[in-house]
């Protein structure tokens, strides 16, 4: 009988996996956050060994005329602007902590304006006042439906001449880059945006890009139905640029990856055959207790998937992707 009792508990070759969150948030639209000590928490329950944390480059503004003050972006009609402190937040609060807890995280740059050309001398200066921290830039948020449209300034696209700048300082330290560009608009149901990604692909073939969420947002799958031909998108752009990744978290697990809960035949394809190009992350915003929930939603994929192949999705791939030192200034002369 025991035999019954073991298979009633659950499987017993289930595989157990390392994880390296790649897609993580320090604080949320208000810059607000639960802290390092509920990060780690969070991290060893959910069995994360290392986490790519990155703050907000954009605040929620609290009008005078609101009922209550914001707790997301979309609580009320107040429009969002940039906040250049998001960096220094996430530096400080990294630098606060002892080595070994800093070893296992991976600090980006995301503070910044991307249509905005004194950005790259911005992420310049923030490796001159933080040398050996940054070992990414991101999570760069273009085309993010809802969010960019309440994002005051003009609209960020992956091409903008103030990118190309930053791109080209993240190819020279070799840091990659998260972006969030969506393929299409909340209306659209073509790639209508997919131009501006390829032509930032071409350009700095030198530069790691990870596009963030497949290239995907909640928003655009909220309103009408999910982009059949994403799964023939990725995978073109992944045969044609050897210089992109894919981010498969939030909004492409919910829509794409897995239906009721089994593995899309298509994306289990998709990944086995470029088993070194995606990663997994929470896309958690300052609030962590959700973690291990979020990364055990990914259990029926990765699982279906060859061992080498998981493993790799759910660590390997992210940890290989940033350097091993963060970026240094650049030398006089």
């Amino acid at each position: 009988m025991l035999w019954l009792v073991l298979l009633a508990s659950g499987p017993l070759w289930a595989r157990e996996y390392a994880w390296v969150d790649a897609h993580l948030h320090y604080v949320d639209f208000m810059q607000e956050s639960d802290g390092a000590d509920a990060l780690f928490e969070a991290m060893d329950e959910a069995g994360v060994e290392q986490a790519w944390l990155f703050g907000l480059p954009v605040v929620k503004k609290w009008e005078q005329n609101a009922p209550r003050r914001p707790r997301y972006y979309l609580g009320d009609e107040a429009p969002l602007y940039y906040y250049s402190a998001t960096d220094d937040i996430v530096a400080q609060a990294i630098l606060a902590l002892p080595e070994e807890k800093r070893r296992r995280l991976v600090p980006f740059i995301s503070g910044f304006n991307p249509t905005d050309l004194n950005a790259a001398r911005q992420v310049e200066r923030l490796i001159e006042r933080y040398p050996g921290l940054w070992r990414g830039i991101g999570e760069v948020i273009t085309r993010h439906d809802d969010l960019t449209a309440l994002t005051k300034g003009e609209t960020p696209r992956a091409n903008h001449p103030a990118l190309m700048k930053i791109y080209a300082v993240a190819g020279r330290h070799d840091l990659p880059v998260l972006l969030h560009s969506n393929l299409t608009s909340l209306r659209e149901e073509t790639p209508i945006y997919l131009e501006e990604l390829e032509s930032a692909l071409q350009a700095h073939p030198e530069t790691r890009f990870v596009l963030a969420h497949a290239g995907t947002s909640g928003g655009v799958e909220k309103r009408q139905a999910p982009l059949k031909t994403l799964p023939a998108i990725i995978r073109a752009l992944l045969d044609r640029y050897d210089n992109l990744y894919v981010d498969l978290s939030w909004s492409v697990r919910e829509h794409y990856l897995l239906d009721d809960g089994e593995p899309r035949a298509v994306w289990l394809s998709l990944i086995e055959d470029h088993p070194e190009r995606f990663t997994l992350g929470t896309d958690l915003v300052g609030h962590f207790d959700s973690m291990e929930k979020i990364l055990d939603a990914y259990r029926p994929l990765l699982d279906a998937l060859p061992e080498d192949a998981a493993r790799a999705l759910a660590r390997d791939n992210a940890r290989a992707l940033v350097p091993e030192r963060g970026a240094m200034p650049a030398e006089d002369g």
